[in-house]
């Protein structure tokens, strides 16, 4: 009985054991059969990236099938867009009409769209800032759409493109480069010239503007012209402007170039130019214009006076008046009644300085005659001699084009010449003015505390706690702060003498000295600028950059590789500086963006030379070295 029961007990395990290894068995073919799967899915995952779908009629693009869609096909329209734009979502029925009409042309026109936030490669080919983006492609070659945005339009735009024998209308904007530019600049009574890098964001970000604004300039009466540069190429040309950086936009009159101030997109291009093809100066008529200005104005009044359009002076004071556009507001008149409230006769220019800005230390206007014999120069010194009154009103909008000459002495407190406070204003301006007539070689304005916040702090004053407080910018960037005080003209006259003494110690915001500056990058604050940058013993390679810089941040093991090999060069160093922490006490070391990277030769400190290449390797700055050093030991090869 028990050897029974036995043997019934071990044929039990034995099934138990075959039903376990049947069970293993078959979960190791379950998991082939998955990995088996796995493949199939990847198989799968990939021919569902490149597969190109269709959402109604309009076919879905991407990354990784866009360029192998376009293959053999004459014209395709595709739009860029986003998911989350609301514009896009609004169009999205329309598009599915055009999707729809072209599908029944002869032969059938294909309408996709492009998700350019997940397909950024494409986003970023195209040049896409903008949603939704229209391009039409011909032959593989993107076509603009900057028409109206509707199915009409669209549509006739695309079955313009699409027929066989369509070509690409020329560039409105014209190329210059030294075979052609100056001849262009100077036959042409204006033209606005880009000066431009073919790596340059900013530069390719402004091409399809720009080139939209050379078209429509292009049809107008008289046409403006509007060229290119590549600076990268054409280094003479850049270097005799003045170009440090891209895009420059320069306006050449006959040959003669003024800065371009103006927008960056098709119609503020459009508009802008078109002003500064018309005359420099505007005609006023009554004695009315004339004398609101004086009463209200900001600014000094210019105005010309004339017997007529073919006074011969007239002509000299428009060509005088042309050159200085950007900087001042020409008036001109053949009125004997405005000729009379001025006190001036024909071929005459006045400045009346505003009411607001008279006293009793100087005069309330100023006459030029003009002669034939007259020199154009002469004319644009008499404007700029007198354009500011002894004490003005230095603000934001006129800061850099009339507050530019160094010294500058700026009494900063609530300036407002509003009818409730002109008086309080008035009443430290007049003690301004007390001395400022006693220092005829220094400029001297009055500014809002709240308008030059940022400054006053780089002065030490934000805090002070004084109604008035008193700084003087001094030249190469140098800032000199009275120390807080009641404010008087005794207490001011004492600044203003300390300073022509020399005895006044610059403001410099700097962080503090490093103790331990021997790493392969010298790190440069305010206070050791002069003793490291300007030391003339050598040459001086220095970044300025900010610590939330990208690029910055990007550039620092190339930077920091580029230190150690040339650590071995005594008379070279590669340093660094925080700009955002720390003042650069020299105009001639502008920094606009970051990184901003100067060479300072040992022999020439006050004119540095701005790294403008696009290779921002180790190899590029070897070569940018040993280009301009002047203390370099060791060739590349041997370092």
């Amino acid at each position: 009985m028990l050897c029974e029961h036995a043997c019934i007990m071990m044929l039990c395990c034995s099934v138990a054991l075959l039903c376990c290894s049947v069970a293993l068995l078959s979960e190791e073919v379950e998991e082939e059969e998955e990995e088996g799967g796995d493949d199939d899915n990847d198989e799968e995952d990939k021919d569902d990236v490149t597969e190109v779908k269709d959402e109604n009629g309009v076919l879905v693009l991407n990354d990784d099938n866009f360029d192998m869609f376009m293959e053999g096909k004459d014209t395709v329209l595709v739009e860029f867009y986003a998911p989350w734009c609301g514009h896009c979502k609004q169009f999205a029925s329309e598009y599915e009409k055009i999707a729809l009409t072209l599908k029944e042309n002869d032969p059938p026109i294909p309408v996709a769209k492009v998700d350019a936030t997940k397909s950024s490669s494409l986003g970023s080919r195209f040049e896409v800032s903008g949603y939704p983006t229209f391009k039409i492609m011909k032959k593989g070659e993107p076509v603009e759409y900057d028409g109206a945005r509707n199915e009409q339009d669209i549509v006739a735009r695309v079955m313009e493109v699409a027929q066989p024998d369509w070509k690409p209308p020329p560039e409105a904007t014209l190329v210059l480069t030294k075979d052609n530019f100056d001849e262009v600049v100077n036959s042409a009574d204006i033209i606005l010239v880009e000066f431009y890098a073919p790596w340059c964001g900013h530069c390719k970000q402004l091409a399809p503007e720009y080139e939209k604004a050379a078209k429509a300039l292009s049809q107008r009466s008289p046409p403006i012209s509007l060229a290119k540069v590549d600076a990268t190429q054409e280094n003479d040309i850049a270097n005799r402007f003045g170009v440090s950086g891209y895009p420059t936009l320069k306006i050449f009159r006959k040959g003669k170039a003024f800065d371009y101030n103006g927008p960056r997109e098709k119609i503020g291009i459009v508009d802008y130019m078109s002003e500064q093809a018309g005359p420099p100066s505007k005609q006023v008529q009554t004695v009315k214009q004339v004398q609101e200005l004086i009463k209200d104005g900001d600014d000094a009044v210019i105005v010309g006076v004339f017997s007529s359009e073919q006074d011969m002076t007239y002509d000299l004071y428009l060509e005088a008046c042309n050159i200085l556009r950007e900087d001042f507001k020409f008036l001109h008149t053949f009125s004997s009644d405005v000729a009379k409230l001025l006190k001036a006769s024909p071929s005459q220019v006045v400045m009346v300085h505003p009411e607001k800005f008279r006293s009793k230390y100087e005069r309330d206007s100023y006459t030029l005659t003009i002669k034939d014999s007259t020199e154009v120069s002469e004319v644009q010194d008499f404007f700029k001699k007198h354009i500011l009154p002894l004490v003005g009103h230095r603000k934001q909008s006129n800061d850099a084009k009339r507050y530019t000459k160094r010294p500058l002495v700026v009494v900063y407190y609530g300036v407002d010449f509003s009818f409730d406070y002109r008086k309080a204003t008035q009443f430290w301006r007049s003690k301004v003015l007390e001395v400022a007539k006693d220092f005829p070689e220094y400029t001297f304005a009055i500014a809002d505390e709240e308008d030059y916040s940022d400054e006053l702090k780089s002065l030490g004053l934000s805090d002070s706690g004084e109604e008035v407080n008193v700084g003087i910018l001094g030249d190469g960037g140098k800032k000199f702060a009275m120390e807080p005080d009641e404010f008087d003209s005794e207490v001011l006259r004492d600044f203003i003498m300390a300073f022509k003494k020399g005895k006044l110690k610059p403001i410099v915001k700097s962080q503090p000295v490093p103790k331990n500056n021997q790493g392969p990058v010298t790190v440069v604050v305010g206070k050791t600028f002069d003793d490291i940058v300007m030391d003339t013993k050598k040459d001086v390679l220095i970044e300025f950059y900010a610590p939330w810089c990208g690029h910055c941040k990007k550039l620092e093991p190339d930077y920091t590789a580029l230190g150690k090999k040339y650590k071995g060069e005594k008379n070279l160093v590669i340093a660094k500086m925080d700009a955002t922490a720390n003042d650069v006490p020299h105009d001639s070391y502008k920094t606009e963006g970051f990184p901003t990277i100067y060479f300072a030769p040992s022999n020439s400190k006050q004119s540095p030379i701005k790294f403008e290449g696009g290779d921002r390797t180790i190899e590029g700055f070897s070569k940018f070295l040993e280009q301009h050093a002047t203390k370099l030991s060791q060739s590349r090869d041997e370092l």
